[in-house]
Order: C-alpha cells, then structure tokens, then sequence
C-alpha cells in the first residue's frame, strides 16, 4: 500500500490525485490462469464487486460501478481500478491490479470535480489497514467464484450494481451528444445502450459520460 501517489494513472491515461497517508492506493497479484483471454472482463468484474461488496456496509444502494471499472457514490467518483494483464497464448498469466480510493481526504484539486471521499460522505475518520483488510478479503470471494466456474453470478451482481442502469442519461460518441438507456453489459465487456432508435455496442475508448 502506497503511502501517497501524485502520479497514478487511470483508465484512458487520466491522472489520480492522492493526498499523503488519506487514501487507498495499492496493488495486487494474481494469476488467473484458469481464465481464458476472451473472458478477462470477469476479472473486472471480480475486483469491482469486491470493492463494492467491502463499502456497501458503510455507503448503502447508491455505491455503484461506473462502467467499466469506476467506483461511485451517488454522482461522485470514489475511486478507480487499472488492470494490466499478461497474456501468454489464450492465458492470461499475470494481472497487476491497481486501485485508488479516496477514504480520508476532504480536499480534491478543481480539475477533479466529481471526486468524492468516504470521509466527505460520513464525517469520520477511517482505519485504512482496516478498510484495506475488508476490501482483499471481499476481492478474494469475488475472486474465488470466477476460479471456481461462478461466472454468471459474478456477471449478474456485476450489472445489478452499474452506474445508470436503465436510466435515460446523456451520453457521447463519434463527437455526438446523445440521451441513451444502458441495458446491458457484453459477456467480453462492451456496453451496451439503446438510444431509443437502435441498441449499440462500445468499448471503453468510444463511449463518454456527460456526468460532470
């Protein structure tokens, strides 16, 4: 666990602000070899579920999962994962996992302006080896179910937890602002939304979220 991170990086190279000793900012290890390559959005899932199964306790319903990977409270962003895989043939050797979550800090820089805290929710303190605690032993049950063939349990509480799920809401691709209802997420990750026309698929790079 880092103490403090001035440069993390995010998805689509956004940068992650975290003020010294406040914050969760660490990473894991694993070895999902018994994934195949095709379904490495599972681990997404797995991790993101993890983190959120380790907060509802503390924040209730409106602890969501932006897709693909963005942890929210309400329209608040509290926090972020970055996966980088290794693949060996249809393997997936190595996963370095990073996740970033604001727990104590109660300040953001204006160029985060939907950044949120825990303690800015709460108002209280937080133990982070304590969170840190309950967090990896959330992602290891999350992850122990894709290991053991769970994957349309894992695919089923993934989606039930998304951020604007069936909600009519403000969106942008090929330079064009749209109203747009989510309606699904792909088994390979690709999101799924319906622009009261016609349903489109996108990956991460080619579908924005005009909630700021």
């Amino acid at each position: 666990m880092a103490e403090s991170q001035y440069a993390g990086r995010g998805q689509q190279q956004n940068r992650w602000h975290s003020e010294d000793g406040k914050n969760l900012t660490f990473s894991l290890l694993l070895k999902p070899v018994f994934l195949p390559v095709t379904q490495q959005f599972d681990l997404t899932r797995a991790i993101s579920l993890g983190i959120i199964n380790a907060l509802e306790p503390y924040l209730g319903d409106q602890l969501k999962i932006k897709w693909p990977n963005d942890i929210y409270y309400a329209d608040g962003k509290l926090g972020g994962i970055l996966i980088e895989n290794l693949v060996q043939g249809n393997q997936i050797k190595n996963s370095v996992i990073g996740i970033g979550l604001n727990i104590n800090q109660e300040s953001f820089p204006l160029e985060v302006p939907n950044a949120v805290s825990l303690k800015q929710i709460l108002h209280r303190h937080y133990d982070l080896r304590l969170l840190l605690s309950e967090i990896c032993q959330n992602i290891e049950v999350a992850y122990l179910n894709l290991k053991a063939g769970r994957f349309e349990l894992v695919r089923k509480a993934y989606l039930e937890r998304l951020y604007w799920l069936n909600e009519d809401k403000i969106f942008k691709a090929s330079g064009q602002i749209f109203k747009g209802t989510i309606e699904n997420v792909k088994d390979n990750g690709l999101l799924i939304v319906n622009n009261g026309a016609e349903t489109s698929e996108y990956n991460q790079k080619e579908i924005e979220f005009l909630n700021k």
